[in-house]
């Protein structure tokens, strides 16, 4: 099922690209977004892992400068049958962590300082265990592909404005008409809303129950949300983007969400999720 969504989220950003270079440049200007877009999709499925741990200064750490981290991801992987991921901390004092990478042999997991600074061992273990489990399911493929397309909607986006603005007054026959440029200025920035919704809200639940069952304890993961939750109502990490922000163990403009865009969040509630670990909770008290 990712896989095919991979294919589908590559396949719209093709037909995104040609169709915006057909109303740029005709014929021509299809034949070189389709140039484009192939690179696009060439650069975001081998390399966009790398250009998301970069965007947020992340700094890849072994077992001499952080022993206790790498000694848990070490222990969680093996739990999960994947492959020791390469593990990153994120100089920002705002908790929060993810994974990125395009299978599980190459994948790897970063958390904030802040996350390490306000969580006990027991709720990071929780929270690693959730951004393998991603790694298992191969969400981390979808989710860094998603980040890449939807950062490239909204720089379309943002050529449709500057064209719309500073063009308007031209009338050659291929200059697109301005209000249309308007118009779908408007309506990309929700398409690519809409493509980060693909990045179903079902694989945070599969996540947070793979970690439950990894762990043995889904309260762990109860008590790390809760504070995550808590503390990201008051900050927001200076990095984070919407284009990236499904990609993250809680949604990083927690309490900032009061746009039209909230319609597309990716991430449930915590309290949604919190239930969900009630129940996988019961069940395994009464196996």
């Amino acid at each position: 099922m990712e896989s095919i969504k991979t294919i589908v989220l590559l396949t719209l950003m093709t037909l995104l690209m040609v169709w915006v270079g057909g109303i740029f440049g005709g014929v021509d200007g299809m034949l070189i977004a389709l140039l484009i877009a192939a690179v696009m999709n060439f650069f975001s499925y081998f390399y966009s892992d790398k250009l998301v741990l970069a965007q947020y200064n992340a700094v890849e750490v072994d077992e001499h400068s952080a022993p206790g981290l790498i000694e848990i991801v070490h222990r969680l992987a093996n739990k999960a049958g994947i492959p020791m991921p390469k593990v990153y901390i994120v100089p920002e004092p705002i908790p929060n962590a993810f994974a990125t990478g395009r299978n599980p042999s190459h994948a790897a997991v970063a958390v904030t300082e802040g996350l390490l600074d306000l969580l006990d061992e027991e709720e990071i273990e929780a929270v690693l265990a959730h951004e393998l489990s991603h790694v298992r399911h191969y969400d981390i493929l979808i989710g860094t592909i998603a980040a890449t397309i939807a950062g490239a909607i909204a720089w379309i986006a943002n050529i449709m404005q500057f064209g719309a603005f500073f063009g308007g007054g031209r009338e050659e026959e291929n200059t697109p008409n301005p209000i249309i440029m308007i118009l779908l200025s408007i309506i990309l920035p929700i398409a690519a809303g809409i493509i980060q919704m693909a990045v179903s809200r079902s694989r945070e639940f599969m996540a947070d129950e793979g970690a439950a069952r990894i762990t043995g304890h889904p309260e762990w993961l109860q008590s790390a949300l809760i504070k995550l939750e808590n503390y990201n109502a008051q900050g927001l990490l200076p990095e984070a983007t919407p284009e990236t922000a499904h990609m993250f163990i809680v949604n990083p403009f927690t309490g900032k969400d009061i746009s039209f865009a909230s319609l597309f969040r990716t991430h449930p509630t915590t309290e949604q999720r919190i239930e969900r670990l009630e129940e996988i909770k019961r069940e395994m008290m009464y196996r």
